[in-house]
């Protein structure tokens, strides 16, 4: 029996430009009836994205510097929003405990495409207490524990089969005693300095608010540019040119 042939792949540029974006019908957002502060917005966001179907929503892009000034960026899922700002955590041990050690400063990005929105965030990071760290990862799932538990994170592994082996093993461990500790685990906060909010617009007529913390005192509007009085909570709000 003939055996038919397999189509040709595409090329990478004739698949890249025959993507499309936002296929669908996309929120207003009007900038003047943001709230004062960006953390109300972020979570009623949070909440949209959440109600649209948005798969894994609470995945974000880390940005952080090496000793070089250099950029290094990565996805992770954040652990907590609040007045203290945008919780994370990870191994102090790790390439990017030990680039927060250096320069404790980080970025952080959301994107929801279900809705064309993003948010972007930037800001000053601390650690958290041992005992809010030892808290976090053991309010997770056994495989969280495990995880946690594999490894020297960042570390070079000789082989697959080595990984699979300290993985099983951090699995039988994490299932024996739920409450292993894990010492270098630790939860890290970014106090948002700025946060903006995107969102898009199939004309391309997309909306950016940025707040940008600040000292009490007059600020320009987001609406109308003019001016306000002291802002809530410290924070001036600005509308981009997309």
């Amino acid at each position: 029996m003939a055996t038919m042939n397999a189509p040709a792949p595409r090329p990478f540029s004739s698949l890249l430009h025959a993507q499309r974006v936002w296929d669908t019908e996309l929120p207003d957002f009007d900038p003047a009836t943001a709230p004062p502060a960006p953390l109300t917005l972020f979570h009623a966001w949070f909440a949209d994205a959440v109600a649209a179907g948005q798969p894994e929503p609470h995945a974000m892009t880390l940005a952080t510097a090496d000793a070089d000034g250099l950029p290094d960026v990565r996805t992770l899922l954040l652990h907590g929003a609040d007045e203290r700002g945008f919780h994370f955590a990870s191994h102090a041990t790790s390439a990017k405990g030990h680039q927060l050690a250096d320069r404790p400063y980080a970025a952080l990005g959301f994107y929801w495409p279900s809705l064309g929105r993003q948010v972007r965030v930037r800001g000053p990071v601390t650690r958290c207490t041992p005992a809010e760290s030892h808290a976090d990862l053991h309010a997770r799932s056994t495989g969280a524990l495990a995880a946690a538990l594999t490894g020297a994170q960042s570390g070079v592994v000789e082989s697959v089969a080595a990984l699979h082996r300290a993985a099983d093993a951090a699995w039988e461990r994490a299932q024996a005693e739920p409450d292993a500790e894990a010492p270098t685990w630790t939860r890290y906060v970014v106090e948002p300095a700025e946060a903006e909010f995107f969102q898009g617009d199939a004309r391309r007529r997309h909306i950016r608010l940025r707040y940008r913390r600040t000292v009490a005192g007059t600020a320009p509007d987001a609406a109308s540019g003019s001016q306000t009085g002291p802002q809530a909570g410290g924070w001036t709000r600005e509308l981009l040119w997309p």
